[in-house]
């Protein structure tokens, strides 16, 4: 019998338009004679499935059953394709995790800590090689006082984002005093977790992101992609817009510096206990060549033109064989 997946979209923030865009590609990707899949949708409201004939049919949340047509749709797994909370914060990791059924991304604990940029930082420190820009983490009590706080700590330019949420909403590169509090208010109203923001010094090269899943010999890193934007930085605009933003995968780094990125990936991956597939991005610093760790994605976006896609098949792999082993590797997890 094929297993019943259910491919989880949709979400409760501004990053639901781009889930359902990258559920709607793994779905085209998934392999109909190994999988039954089911496309549900879960906004503020309600969590749903649109069958062929257009019904809309409400999932039981007290299990993640599907009743339908007279029958209950009992899944065997969760893709979980939600960007944003609550599918990358570990809210609906943790709901798995209480219902007892598997899913494809990292746990809960670590979607929730990834979540919070400055706590994945202080984790990550220490391991060998990788870099940290020097950064100031603000809260919600500190608003009035933040860009004093700012500029005790931190030399222009500096980039002020929410700590929660992806790095391309409500962030600003600044370099003038006169730019820096109405920048930290952007973030404070863009930050959809935590309500906190962090402002990072600096750090002048190129940019890279790699993407690292767990196979069943190991764990395997993807070909890094190099990101180059005509914008100030790579923000939802260089990641949206046609045209502002050059994409090379796989990327042209030295022999060394692809050894050396690897084990950062590898480390960090091992380092915050990570499971499925992830992205992580680095600057990789001008003149000094030192990795400089900016986030990890533990959801990477999955239309064709994503990074972990170009890196799929720079790997001489198809998404289909891809999203595969992600399924079979959950599965076995449990088993």
């Amino acid at each position: 019998m094929k297993l019943k997946i259910a491919l989880v979209t949709g979400g409760y923030t501004a990053e639901a338009e781009i889930s359902l865009k990258s559920s709607e590609f793994v779905y085209q990707q998934l392999d109909k004679s190994k999988y039954d899949v089911y496309l549900i949708t879960i906004t503020a409201t309600s969590w749903f499935f649109v069958a062929d004939n257009g019904v809309k049919h409400a999932i039981n949340r007290e299990d993640f059953t599907l009743p339908m047509d007279g029958n209950v749709v009992r899944f065997d797994l969760a893709f979980i394709m939600v960007h944003g909370s609550p599918g990358e914060d570990g809210r609906l990791q943790g709901y798995f995790d209480m219902i007892g059924l598997p899913y494809t991304s990292c746990d809960a604990l670590t979607s929730a800590l990834t979540m919070n940029k400055a706590y994945t930082k202080a984790v990550l420190a220490g391991i060998p090689d990788l870099y940290l820009a020097k950064s100031v983490q603000l809260f919600e009590s500190q608003r009035g006082e933040a860009a004093d706080i700012v500029l005790r700590e931190l030399a222009l330019p500096c980039f002020v984002k929410p700590n929660g949420g992806g790095s391309s909403i409500g962030m600003t590169k600044v370099k003038a005093e006169t730019e820096l509090a109405e920048a930290i208010e952007k973030a404070f109203n863009a930050a959809n977790t935590g309500r906190q923001v962090i402002v990072e010094a600096f750090v002048e090269g190129r940019e890279f992101s790699v993407g690292i899943y767990r196979r069943a010999d190991g764990l395997f890193v993807l070909p890094a992609t190099e990101v180059i934007t005509e914008r100030e930085f790579f923000d939802f605009e260089a990641k949206y817009v046609a045209g502002l933003t050059q994409e090379i995968t796989p990327a042209a780094l030295s022999a060394e510096q692809r050894d050396r990125i690897e084990r950062l990936v590898k480390a960090i991956y091992i380092r915050l206990n990570c499971r499925g597939m992830v992205r992580v991005d680095f600057f990789l610093e001008k003149d000094t060549e030192r990795f400089f760790f900016i986030e990890i994605n533990t959801v990477p976006g999955q239309t064709a033109q994503s990074f972990i896609p170009q890196q799929v098949r720079a790997a001489g792999m198809t998404e289909t064989e891809f999203y595969g082993e992600l399924i079979e590797q959950a599965l076995t997890a449990v088993r």
